[in-house]
């Protein structure tokens, strides 16, 4: 078992990204995990990310607060626990349309090669 602990997490950059931190809970440098890596958003009000696709599946639980999540197919707001999937070259856009800090869990397989 590789255990990380939230005090310990190490933050990391996530590109197209703006006002939000991103914590590191598995994968990347925190675990050897094989198929996914996990970490933690917090955005401040008015962050996001823009609209951009990647070959990763995505799976997003939010925490706390709101955030919308914008696609070809429309917005949707998600609220705690709430959670979406986005499959592989899907395009999305994160926005924190609120006055309080939103927190999501972000679960994104890796690729190959």
């Amino acid at each position: 078992m590789q255990l990380t602990r939230f005090a310990e997490a190490k933050p990391y950059e996530a590109k197209r990204h703006h006002a939000m931190v991103a914590l590191q809970l598995q994968g990347g440098a925190a675990s050897d995990t094989e198929a996914f890596t996990c970490g933690l958003s917090h955005f401040l009000p008015g962050g996001g990310a823009e609209m951009s696709a990647s070959a990763s599946e995505k799976v997003y639980i939010v925490v706390s607060g709101e955030v919308t999540v914008l696609t070809d197919a429309g917005a949707v707001t998600l609220g705690p626990l709430d959670s979406c999937h986005l499959a592989p070259g899907e395009a999305r856009a994160i926005e924190n349309r609120g006055n309080a800090v939103a927190s999501m869990l972000v679960i994104l397989s890796k690729t190959k090669g």
